[in-house]
């Protein structure tokens, strides 16, 4: 027999008045959410229509209605919870890869001498006001606090200019500084094109002999890129703001339009020369004819070949610009062959930089994706693809993120230059000349997560940087966990600067243990047993090994040694890998580019050979011989 549906919570109080002696059959509360008289919104109404005799209580001591509202926190404003456009959280694998980009580019700046600083995230307004050219509306102008106009910093080099104006003492400086900067740009956020984005900054300030400064900052260019495994994919472009000045007023460029039309000069990595031209003449007011020149002489890029060819220029060389331009260009090329930092330089007539402030020698490393698949003349030609579905106009909101955009490249990846007059524009004071690049880790990021994903057989990143990961081994209803245990060695490790942790449980299971020291990469595990704490050892075991290895099941070390033994190990390991990765590298650069790695090597001063990786490969497997032997007596 069926049971017949529920109408109402009055049904339920009337059948328990009927039979008060029995006892209504358990349900699951779910079942009586099927009810429209019951109201799971509020747990009171669910046990007043469940109460016995509900019909029969007096009104003194029936509870008073509840209005659901009364007990609910007030709504929140409902918000679309997103970062701010042309920004992004940074967390796990990203955060890694970031980090080691810091740190290879941080060991070349100390390397050379740095010393760090750090400056307010805003300026005034006036500091920053006319110093960025075109650019200058990319500036975050903030409210009015206090009387002061301020703005969010655009970059790091004119805070500096004027960190030395106010600090009249420093009058020679080798500085680095590596902070955030701000840009109302078009973001494109996989691209490393951001509106938040860090810099990393290395400029020398002071008066010293011609060019030796310029030439170090194009040999501190050259390390941090071969230090991220770079080398043999980057161009350092570069030129100097005298040659461009000269060939402009050889040309016969107005004076009120050298700024301008360097800044349309600026964008021949992104466009090619006609809409360039274009730019100039119908948007700047320049001549066609002058265009035209100026058109025969940005197209050209070389090394000292180009430098002599303009030497040559006898109509360039009466310009007192120009001729000061070769001079410094001769003698920086004789100081970056004695630096060795001369193979991924090209003199390059098209760089223009259109930062105002640059004086000197300007550069700009690029690499594969700097420039845009195609140009926007080129996409505007396309024909429209043929397609059942129809697709709606672009965009030209200038906030929308332009990632998925084939017209739009990552750009440099670094620039710099000389600015000899920017901290005088600040204080009034001798000028202090300066010269300085700066590093775009954002763009920097992009490509070398690029290169990772693509370079399948390229290790993963670890999480963190843990050695040792410390295990419980044992079962049953006696096994303690020995969390005291686990926890006073994880406490000797770390005295002793080993990076180690343990599971948070008081009983771990092994399985567990070893896959949470999996999945963050950590090359050892010690494990702790009672019958060999007992006999005051412990087993330290390499995670990855082979199944055939002798040591895949680790050995058993003295505990009073604990800490010799991990140090021991974990240098010996570090050893290891570093040789291997040597050695795969050299084999696979040898493999894929042939001729190309033997030309850049020539160019470099060096030769690539296949002994170089025979000889990493024999020492590696030396190394892993070496391993097992020096490890066998549990003691060093």
């Amino acid at each position: 027999m069926s049971t017949p549906r529920l109408q109402s919570s009055w049904t339920i109080v009337t059948r328990c008045a009927q039979t008060p002696r029995r006892r209504l059959p358990a349900r699951p509360l779910t079942a009586f959410a099927t009810e429209p008289s019951l109201h799971l919104s509020h747990p009171n109404r669910i046990l007043e229509s469940r109460r016995p005799f509900a019909h029969t209580t007096p009104k003194s001591y029936r509870q008073a209605p509840v209005d659901p509202a009364a007990d609910m926190a007030p709504k929140a404003p409902k918000i679309d919870i997103k970062t701010p456009k042309g920004t992004k959280d940074w967390d796990g694998v990203d955060m890694v890869i970031r980090e080691k980009i810091f740190s290879s580019i941080t060991e070349v700046f100390k390397r050379h001498g740095g010393t760090t600083i750090d400056t307010p995230v805003f300026e005034l307004k006036e500091i920053l006001a006319g110093k960025y050219g075109e650019d200058s509306k990319l500036i975050y102008d903030l409210a009015d606090q206090g009387g002061e106009l301020c703005s969010l910093r655009y970059d790091l080099t004119v805070p500096f200019a004027r960190y030395l104006a106010l600090n009249k003492d420093i009058t020679q400086i080798k500085r680095y500084h590596i902070a955030k900067v701000y840009r109302r740009d078009q973001p494109a956020v996989s691209k490393g094109r951001m509106r938040e984005f860090y810099q990393c900054d290395f400029d020398i300030a002071g008066v010293y002999d011609p060019m030796i400064p310029d030439a170090e900052i194009i040999r501190i260019i050259n390390e941090v890129f071969d230090s991220l495994g770079w080398r043999g994919t980057y161009t350092i472009k570069l030129n100097t703001r005298k040659i461009l000045d000269g060939i402009f007023q050889v040309c016969g460029v107005p004076e009120p339009l050298l700024r301008p039309i360097s800044s349309a000069v600026d964008k021949l990595d992104k466009m090619p020369w006609e809409d360039v031209r274009k730019e100039m003449v119908d948007d700047k007011g320049l001549d066609p004819a002058i265009a035209d020149k100026i058109g025969n002489y940005v197209v050209l890029k070389g090394q000292r070949d180009l430098l002599e060819k303009l030497q040559k220029d006898e109509e360039l060389t009466q310009n007192e610009s120009m001729k000061q331009g070769l001079a410094d260009l001769d003698e920086l090329f004789t100081v970056l062959e004695y630096f060795d930092a001369l193979h991924s330089v090209s003199f390059d007539l098209s760089l223009a930089r259109g930062l105002d402030y640059y004086t000197g020698v300007i550069y700009e490393v690029v690499t594969e994706g700097s420039a845009p698949a195609v140009s926007a003349s080129e996409a505007a030609a396309q024909p429209a693809a043929k397609s059942s579905k129809k697709k709606g106009p672009k965009s030209s909101d200038p906030d929308e993120d332009r990632s998925n955009d084939p017209t739009l490249g990552i750009g440099s990846v670094a620039a710099g230059g000389r600015y000899d007059n920017l901290v005088g524009m600040f204080s009034g004071k001798s000028q202090v000349p300066c010269v300085g690049i700066s590093f775009g880790i954002d763009r920097i990021f992009s490509i070398t997560k690029a290169r990772m994903a693509a370079q399948k057989t390229t290790e993963k990143p670890r999480r963190n940087d843990v050695d040792i990961f410390v295990m419980a081994f044992g079962g049953g209803k006696d096994f303690t966990g020995l969390l005291k245990e686990r926890s006073q060695i994880c406490a000797r490790l770390w005295d002793a600067g080993i990076k180690a942790e343990f599971l948070y449980k008081v009983k771990p299971k092994l399985p567990q243990q070893f896959k949470a020291a999996e999945q963050n990469g950590v090359p050892f595990a010690l494990i702790l047993g009672e019958d060999e704490l007992a006999q005051g050892k412990v087993r330290i075991k390499e995670m990855g090994l082979p199944a055939d290895h002798p040591l895949k099941e680790g050995e058993l070390i003295s505990l009073d040694k604990l800490e010799a033994e991990a140090h021991q190990r974990l240098s010996l390991k570090k050893q290891v890998d570093s040789i291997a990765r040597q050695a795969a590298g050299l084999r696979v650069v040898h493999g894929i580019k042939g001729d190309e790695v033997k030309a850049a090597g020539a160019a470099g001063g060096g030769t690539a050979t296949t002994e170089q990786p025979a000889a990493a490969a024999t020492a590696a497997s030396e190394a892993e011989e070496k391993k097992p032997a020096e490890g066998e007596g549990g003691s060093s």
